[in-house]
């Protein structure tokens, strides 16, 4: 007769005690960029200290919203995709953000842009782009 093994007597709990950290980080993700949305929307920056790129998507976001200063237009990019290690925070990929419109009018790359907020979804007809302030026009 054999005895049970650690894994018959400690892993549910074990199992249990690591899907709830996994809610856990996944909250705070979720608490942290809803804290630096309210920041960018609020007070319109600063945008530093902002999440990392793998908090953004753990937490549900896969969408930054990015408003190009010289055309006024608004556009998502995907995070998924950016080429980028997941401990890069969000903040940093302003400067490579590009208007594909205005580079196009001007024939070279253009960056004038401003981030606005990490977004779940892409902007649509039923998703509108993110607003400023109240009161923006």
């Amino acid at each position: 007769m054999g005895t049970k093994s650690r894994e018959t007597i400690y892993g549910a709990s074990v199992r249990a005690a690591a899907e709830q950290a996994a809610e856990a980080r996944k909250q705070a993700d979720r608490l942290a960029v809803a804290a630096w949305n309210a920041r960018m929307l609020g007070f319109q920056g600063p945008a530093q200290p902002s999440p990392t790129l793998g908090d953004a998507l753990n937490a549900g976001y896969r969408y930054l919203e990015v408003r190009c200063l010289g055309c006024d237009t608004n556009q998502t990019v995907a995070l998924d995709i950016v080429r980028r290690p997941k401990a890069t925070p969000v903040h940093e990929l302003e400067r490579y953000m590009r208007c594909k419109d205005c580079s196009q009018v001007r024939g070279y790359p253009y960056k004038r842009s401003h981030l606005v907020a990490l977004r779940a979804t892409k902007i649509s007809a039923i998703n509108p782009p993110s607003t400023w302030w109240p009161g923006e026009r």
